[in-house]
């Protein structure tokens, strides 16, 4: 099976639409939370996967749209987008988030948005954060996201390996336990403003990263147009 798995999309469809031409064909679509926030097109971004028939987990900006958590702790731009997002999103849209669970499993892998210790909220950035996520799951994979910066951590013998992916970049399945980040469709931070997926050859068992050029201006200016902080449209700009 060819899977595209796709993180932190945050309702940037031009991003999301981007990586999907990109693609191609895919037996399935797996997200990783945080579908919603910061960006312009919520409502937009679950349609679209809903259509494609996308399976996922939920993030911490999905579960403060719905509600479900507290958004007093955000930064100022972060919130101010959310409480436009609790807003905005139709009925179907918070019915789907709201029914995403927190951590899935799929054959060899386990899916979760911040870590498999703490699949919300904890962010994974260095090896022996991934070692201790590795030993919170019984799959041979995971896969997370949360941090919006695309990394692999490969487990071999008892010893961790890092590897910062740039596109084009594989992992084997068949080295070791791993914890792969795709990076952020919708709201890169690694220094790429282009829009970061991961694919999964389950056949060939590998895992590789890959980046789609997209209308960033177009984005960009639908942030604005929506009254979003301006700096949430700047920073697509520079991956950051």
């Amino acid at each position: 099976m060819r899977i595209a798995v796709l993180s932190d999309i945050h309702s940037n469809l031009v991003a999301l639409d981007a990586v999907l031409a990109k693609i191609g064909a895919v037996d399935a679509i797996w997200h990783l939370g945080d579908v919603v926030g910061y960006g312009a097109q919520p409502d937009e971004v679950v349609e679209r996967l809903s259509t494609l028939g996308a399976i996922g987990v939920r993030g911490n900006h999905d579960a403060a749209a719905t509600g479900a958590t507290d958004i007093s702790w955000f930064n100022p731009e972060a919130r101010a987008a959310m409480e436009w997002t609790q807003s905005a999103i139709a009925e179907p849209t918070r019915t789907w988030l709201a029914a995403l669970p927190q951590r899935r499993s799929d054959g060899d892998f386990t899916l979760v948005h911040g870590s498999p210790r703490d699949p919300t909220w904890e962010y994974v950035t260095s090896a022996a954060l991934a070692r201790a996520g590795l030993s919170a799951i019984t799959t041979e994979h995971g896969l997370h996201g949360h941090t919006h910066v695309p990394i692999a951590f490969t487990q071999v013998d008892g010893r961790m390996r890092t590897l910062a992916p740039r596109a084009g970049n594989t992992v084997a399945l068949g080295e070791g336990r791993t914890l792969l980040n795709p990076g952020s469709v919708g709201q890169p931070r690694d220094g790429d403003p282009r829009a970061s997926y991961l694919i999964l050859d389950t056949e060939a068992r590998t895992a590789t990263w890959g980046r789609a050029s997209y209308d960033i201006d177009a984005a960009a200016s639908l942030i604005r147009a929506a009254g979003l902080p301006g700096r949430l449209a700047d920073r697509l700009r520079v991956g950051a």
